[in-house]
């Protein structure tokens, strides 16, 4: 990856026209090919930049660009007519870094992560609590996890991130079914997500079905009480 900044201006030509004029900007150039050309602002988001397969070139500045200029890059895309030129007139900082292969994104936090943290701590649900499966199969798929609360009654938990109506319909729907079953009926419904849509909350209640929001934080062991301030 190269790293420059530099007083420069900028001209994207093809499926529409834009122009940068001249000022101090971050233009990145990755090995993939890309070329994006930031301001001290907008968040991550680029001012303009070209996206791969693309080629760059340098150039020496033609009698018609502007006076001061230095050189030209033309980042021209491989399977379109569209053209980012860019214009140095002053490079103030230069610098490259191989970064090798990139793992990845690992996230953290997923539906699969909750799921199986609220397998391993039942009791987030009450005292009493046992699981009897993971991804309990119905007609239409799985439902996230299979209880039983102190009484020995089954209970069937939807896990998402963020719960919203949809993932209410969905519980609904397993637990038409799970109730048909003679060994399993009656089945109670728990939907248990980090934050919970207070429409979906509405349509739940309206439903039978209990609502849990889960700290995935100190669910996983992360959390230090000592460290709040309340």
């Amino acid at each position: 990856m190269r790293v420059v900044v530099a007083r420069c201006e900028v001209t994207y030509s093809g499926r529409l026209d834009a122009y940068l004029p001249p000022a101090a900007r971050l233009l990145v150039l990755k090995a993939d090919g890309s070329v994006l050309v930031h301001s001290d602002g907008g968040s991550y988001k680029p001012l303009n930049w070209m996206s791969p397969p693309c080629a760059t070139t340098v150039e020496a500045p033609a009698d018609s660009d502007p006076a001061g200029a230095t050189e030209v890059w033309r980042v021209r895309a491989r399977r379109s007519d569209d053209e980012l030129r860019v214009v140095v007139h002053e490079v103030l900082h230069d610098h490259s870094v191989d970064l090798g292969v990139d793992p990845g994104l690992v996230k953290d936090g997923v539906e699969a992560h909750l799921q199986r943290l609220l397998a391993e701590h039942v009791d987030t649900f009450g005292a009493g609590y046992r699981l009897v499966r993971r991804e309990h199969m119905t007609p239409i798929g799985p439902v996230d996890l299979l209880l039983r609360d102190a009484t020995g009654a089954h209970v069937a938990v939807e896990v998402k991130r963020r719960g919203e109506i949809d993932g209410v319909e969905q519980l609904t729907r397993y637990l038409e079914l799970m109730n048909r079953d003679p060994l399993l009926a009656p089945v109670r419904g728990v939907f248990a997500a980090q934050e919970i849509k207070p429409q979906a909350r509405v349509l739940a209640s309206d439903r039978g079905i209990d609502c849990v929001v889960v700290d995935y934080v100190a669910l996983s062991g992360r959390d230090d009480p000592t460290a709040r301030l309340f």
